[in-house]
């Protein structure tokens, strides 16, 4: 059974047309208002602290001594979980919000700063042995330039490790919906979700784009994949969340690549 704490914590999710957005953009992906209650969640919950984070972790592998920058690190658990290792990390977020959150679970010694994924990043070239990119490249239409400012940062040789939403996920999400006629597979589309979470519902939006797309992106930046994964869920979770796990035997909710910087 889920305890109450983790009931308390979940995020459900509601599909909503486009035009929920155009009511006010500034209130969409609005992290600063939610960041406790989010932080709160990704703690405990099933998808991200006993399927994505631990899939991040284990693709990452020995990272003691590896110099490493989490891309959009929130609250910072990657980013603590990571340091443990050994890892030397840096991380940024575009959500003051979020970062004052890591700063409190880091300390005040942790090198984090304000900074948006696709626009010049504060680091010099060369200077890291990995990237973490943990649930944030589909938040962005265009990942040029976001890519291009991962690999100027990447040595050569270096890592980009990074998940995204499952686009075959995204076409079911919209199937089952009804909302078929709103997504076509073949397409970089955006997607907005309804969020309920910790008492307050806020909408989360996000851009869809197909496998195809995005290994064109990789290679364009010049990175080559050298692993993608569909990892099961930590063993824990079906313990912890019997009930999800046997409603989604076969997880496919995100799709993660190891990539090497050429």
């Amino acid at each position: 059974m889920i305890s109450s704490e983790r009931q308390e914590h979940a995020i459900s999710t509601r599909l909503v047309s486009p035009s929920s957005v155009s009511v006010d953009p500034s209130k969409v992906n609005d992290y600063n208002s939610f960041a406790e209650a989010y932080t709160a969640a990704n703690e405990t919950n099933l998808v991200n602290a006993y399927y994505e984070r631990p899939a991040m972790l284990a693709l990452a592998g020995d990272v003691a001594g590896r110099r490493t920058l989490d891309a959009g690190c929130g609250s910072g658990l990657l980013f603590a979980a990571l340091r443990d290792r050994g890892a030397i990390v840096s991380g940024f977020d575009s959500s003051a919000g979020m970062l004052g959150l890591a700063r409190q679970r880091l300390g005040e010694g942790a090198d984090l700063q304000v900074a948006d994924l696709g626009s010049p990043l504060p680091y010099p070239d060369d200077t890291f042995d990995d990237v973490v990119a943990s649930l944030v490249l589909h938040y962005l239409e265009d990942w040029e330039p976001a890519l291009a400012e991962l690999r100027r940062v990447l040595r050569p040789g270096g890592r980009l490790i990074a998940s995204v939403d499952h686009p075959f996920a995204v076409d079911l999400i919209h199937r089952e919906a009804g909302r078929e006629g709103e997504f076509n597979y073949f397409d970089t589309t955006k997607w907005t979700v309804e969020w309920s979470i910790g008492g307050q519902t806020t909408l989360v939006s996000r851009w869809n784009r197909p496998l195809h797309a995005m290994v064109e992106a990789f290679a364009g930046a010049g990175f080559r994949i050298t692993v993608i994964s569909e990892p099961e869920p930590d063993p824990a979770a079906r313990e912890l969340f019997p009930e999800a796990i046997a409603a989604e035997p076969r997880f496919l909710c995100f799709l993660f690549f190891v990539l090497q910087a050429d």
